[in-house]
């Protein structure tokens, strides 16, 4: 039998007895004592120990803690969790296991760990509350954000923890349903200061993405004396040292796969050394072993296990209903004992029972009990458990259970549970007799899939919905949908295109479609810019020849044919359409939805007229637009758009903030990491630039351009190479800055960095690098957008352009319109810049006093603004004048982090603290946290002294 230290490295499964069984009927095996390495007795896991025991006095102390605990099948992951569990006194403890089964059910392992704590649900903020609810089918609703349920569990959690310290422990989380491990690795990241310890244990070998960059433990193997001394404890009789250190080598540290080895063994084999090699992988000899074992037991048992096995929820009631379905009773309990406890819930002694005990079973024996599972489950109280069983447990096609699955998946559509709407409409394709209704009902699943973030399961069930019987109008819908795909994937560049041969295929079936999906077409194209641009005038074109404009054109209609002149027209004879549609978009009541679709295009259009003012307020109301309709995952693409033009005006803490706010977001809502210019890289990168950090911002633009070079996505390369002329501009390297300028204006003109902003850098750096015909030749290129838009950003910018390639009085006074026009403007980083080059040129042409005036204005803006690269380009151009730059002192609102700067942005408008956690996706303690540190360091006490601070 197993000593101490082998049930204790065996975690539940020892502790349980599931250790001995394991072991069963290996004579020879005795119990002995040993040395462990903690108080708990789990030998060579004192480090580990020590770590889980810091961690729980943190949470005692008031702060938080988050930790993955990392390691392959059987190397005591769950042993270290029952080691936290019973080492948190004064805690409260609650646990959940991912289940392989219920990995496609929303919220499934989510609903479990929250449950104990449900009677908190009322005392949410009312869209927590709602969307938790609906997520976990308590009430009827909208379909809840997953951002927003992440920040309901959040609030649940800290309310939980002003009680008593909240220890959340996550096993087998590479088995939790998607949507769980999202909302489980929001917590992770926002968790603080609320008293909230949340462990997830997860098996290395089934890397969970949503967990990637939270705090990690390793677990790896025993050190070779550790499971020298394991054998020691477990071998009573004689023991062939080259035996056991072939055991040692082959279990690689493993102790489960060792104690595993040990039972395979016969007494010759170890004490002679003659036993046979083996080449199987750790879990996959644990799990052999476990099969042995079953095939000891009786058919009756077997069965009553494969029951348990199928049955992801572990409902205690709801096995043996459906066990007396198969004619089991209690009396066949006793032999599984070993395997499984039977308490409220049904768990098994080791995940890897479960599975073992489910795929040893044969295809028929397993549909018997899912039917039977089925005839159990009340079909008002969980009908969509009752259809799942229903379908495992039929193999031929079944209109009515396809049905049933169907239905499953509208109600699973209402919780947001994606993942669980695709699973359930593709099993009812497969189980639909009409090869027409298949192929739709495969299309269907189709879309659910890509929506949930599975593309490669959306391609092979849009390729099954293909070579069925579709109509056109389907067919066409396939397609779009295949674009789609492509477009959220590795392969963007083929979106548009793709997207074009759709709207060309809806163009006769519905003409409202092909125009929308046409402007969906530039939208990729534009975010992507294959082939220099070239694709992006080609989809233009099609747009303006195949749909013309209706009589009573929508907001989209107006939109589209803007967009479409801009790309394809000069831009003078396109502006009067884009202001139309501008204005209308602005002024005129149009529907909620039709805001959300398409507010992207109208603010591409006020970039392209150098509307500094609508673009601004576009942005702004994006952020709220999405915010209110709790569609957080769309998100960071809304706030990179604002960032940009916190940039252009100055408003460089606030643009931290949107960036933090970015890195949230994606690490929340599971957002692909390759987002181009849109993720928090490229919020990094605007930062670093204006900050004039030039390290931070070569290496931030040469992997963003790298990354997007693979991809074929010139637009970031564009929006870089644009952002590194700024920043070589503003530190003097002017050969540098016009390389980069050149480069950024190559792509064809689409409306922002290329078309807009890359040429005033190349005038400034083609001049002043010495080459005036470059610079003309830029000039001409931003004269195209400036003059079609004639809004004093557009004019002062090229009023500044146009006096750097002029002289005497018709430069002096080009300076002075272009500061006149951009005082007028919200753009103060063009304004510093109209003061600099100014000065620079009077101080060129000896005029000190005037340049010295010019200079310390540029200077002081841009040390207000914290762009260090510029301020120094004004310091040294002030020293060749002759005065010394008053160095400013650091203000005090200088000391606080982003972070803090934004929290008292949002307590200046007299927000709560609560409404504030619910602002920046962190719980009230949180805030409260931020805030004592803010009092502290600005020597304040109270709120109300926040207006007072710089």
């Amino acid at each position: 039998m197993l000593g101490k230290v082998g049930l204790e490295l065996l975690g539940d499964a020892g502790r349980h007895g599931g250790g001995l069984s394991v072991l069963g009927g290996a004579g020879g095996l005795t119990g002995g004592s040993h040395r462990s390495g903690t108080k708990a007795g789990l030998l060579g896991r004192q480090a580990e120990c020590e770590a889980l025991d810091r961690l729980l006095t943190a949470v005692r102390a008031g702060q938080s803690r988050t930790l993955v605990i990392r390691g392959e099948a059987g190397v005591g992951k769950s042993a270290l969790l029952e080691h936290l569990t019973e080492s948190a006194s004064g805690c409260r403890v609650v646990r959940v296991a991912g289940v392989q089964s219920e990995m496609e059910l929303a919220f499934a392992a989510l609903h479990s760990l929250c449950a104990p704590m449900l009677d908190l649900l009322d005392g949410l903020p009312g869209p927590q509350r709602d969307a938790l609810g609906t997520a976990f089918g308590l009430r009827a609703g909208p379909v809840p954000d997953r951002l927003l349920v992440g920040m309901a569990v959040l609030s649940l959690l800290a309310a939980a923890a002003d009680e008593r310290p909240l220890v959340c422990v996550i096993d087998d989380a590479q088995w939790l349903d998607h949507a769980s491990a999202q909302v489980l690795a929001f917590l992770g990241r926002r968790l603080f200061a609320e008293s909230v310890a949340c462990v997830f244990a997860v098996c290395a070998a089934n890397e969970v993405d949503e967990l990637s960059g939270l705090p990690v433990m390793d677990v790896a193997g025993l050190s070779t004396g550790d499971a020298r001394a394991l054998l020691r404890s477990v071998v009573s009789g004689p023991l062939d040292e080259q035996v056991r250190d072939r055991l040692v080598v082959e279990a690689c540290g493993n102790p489960l796969a060792l104690l595993e080895l040990v039972r395979e063994c016969t007494r010759p084999e170890l004490a002679g050394g003659f036993g046979p090699p083996t080449a199987q992988t750790t879990s996959g000899r644990i799990e052999d072993g476990f099969r042995r074992q079953l095939g000891h037991l009786p058919a009756h048992t077997r069965r009553l296990l494969l029951l348990a096995a199928a049955d992801p929820l572990g409902d205690a009631a709801l096995l043996w209903r459906a066990a007396a379905r198969l004619g089991l009773g209690v009396a066949v309990v006793g032999a599984a004992n070993d395997m499984i406890v039977l308490g409220v819930r049904v768990r098994f002694r080791h995940p890897l029972m479960r599975s073992a005990v489910y795929w040893a079973a044969l295809p028929e024996e397993r549909r018997r009990v899912h039917l039977a599972l089925a005839e159990a489950t009340d079909v008002d109280a969980d009908p969509d458990r009752r259809a799942w069983h229903r379908a495992h447990g039929t193999a031929q096609p079944d209109e009515d259970v396809a049905a049933e699955l169907e239905r499953s998946a509208g109600r699973a559509r209402a919780r947001s549970g994606l993942a669980a709407v695709g699973a359930f409409l593709e099993r009812a394709a497969a189980l639909t007799p009409d090869p027409r209704r298949r192929a739709e009902r495969a299309l269907a699943a189709a879309q659910a899939k890509h929506l949930a973030g599975a593309p490669k399961p959306a391609l092979a069930l849009l390729a099954w919905a293909q070579a069925g019987p579709l109509d056109e109008l389907r067919l066409a819908h396939a397609e779009l949908l295949r674009a789609e795909i492509a477009s959220t994937s590795d392969h963007g560049e083929s979106a548009a295109p793709m997207l074009l041969k759709a709207a060309r295929r809806f163009e006769p079936l519905d003409t409202e479609l092909a125009r929308d999906t046409y402007l969906q077409a530039l939208s990729t194209a534009m975010g992507v810019l294959p082939d220099g641009g070239r694709g992006l005038v080609e989809i233009a074109a099609a747009t303006r020849a195949t749909v013309p404009v209706p009589a009573a054109p929508r907001v989209a209609d107006l939109l589209l044919d803007a967009l479409a002149r801009h790309l394809t027209e000069d831009a003078r004879i396109a502006a009067p359409a884009m202001r139309h549609a501008l204005t209308v978009f602005l002024s005129e009541e149009i529907s909620a939805e039709e805001e959300f679709r398409w507010l992207w295009a109208a603010h591409t259009i006020a970039v392209a007229l150098w509307d500094d003012r609508s673009g601004r307020e576009l942005a702004d109301r994006h952020v709220r637009l999405i915010r209110d309709t709790g569609a957080l995952a769309l998100l960071p693409l809304a706030l990179s758009r604002r960032l940009i033009l916190l940039g252009f005006e100055g408003e460089l803490h606030e643009a931290a903030s949107a960036n933090e706010e970015i890195q949230t977001l994606v690490a929340a809502t599971g957002v692909r990491s390759n987002l181009g210019f849109q993720g928090p890289a490229g919020g990094a990168l605007v930062l670093a630039t204006w900050h004039g950090r030039q390290a931070e911002a070569e290496r931030l633009a040469n992997a963003l351009m790298s990354e997007a070079a693979s991809r074929g996505e010139g637009s970031t390369v564009s929006v870089s190479q644009w952002l590194r002329a700024v920043l070589h501009n503003s530190l003097g390297q002017y050969e540098e800055a016009r390389s980069a300028a050149e480069h950024a204006c190559a792509h064809h003109p689409s409306p922002g960095a290329a078309a807009h902003w890359a040429p005033a850098e190349l005038v400034e750096a083609a001049v002043y690098s010495g080459e005036r015909e470059l610079a003309s030749q830029a000039l001409d290129q931003l004269v195209l957008t400036t003059q079609a838009s004639g809004t004093d950003w557009a004019l002062g910018v090229e009023a500044r352009s146009r006096a750097l390639l002029s002289q005497g009085e018709e430069a002096d006074g080009r300076y002075r319109e272009a500061i006149d026009r951009l005082r007028r403007t919200r753009m103060r980083v063009d304004l510093a810049r109209s003061h600099l080059v100014y000065g620079e040129w009077l101080r060129r042409e000896r005029r000190r006093l005037d340049a010295r005036e010019q200079l310390r204005t540029a200077y002081e803006l841009f040390v207000a603004m914290g762009m260090e690269g510029f301020a120094g380009r004004a310091e040294r151009e002030l020293l060749a004048t002759g005065e010394t730059a008053r160095r400013r002192t650091a203000e005090t609102a200088d000391q606080l982090t982003p972070r803090e700067t934004q929290i008292v942005r949002l307590a200046r408008q007299s927000m709560t603290n609560k409404e504030i956690a619910g602002y920046l996706y962190v719980s009230t303690r949180t805030v409260e946290y931020h805030l004592g540190k803010v009092y502290a360091k600005l020597g304040i006490t109270s709120r109300g002294q926040l207006q007072c601070i710089p």
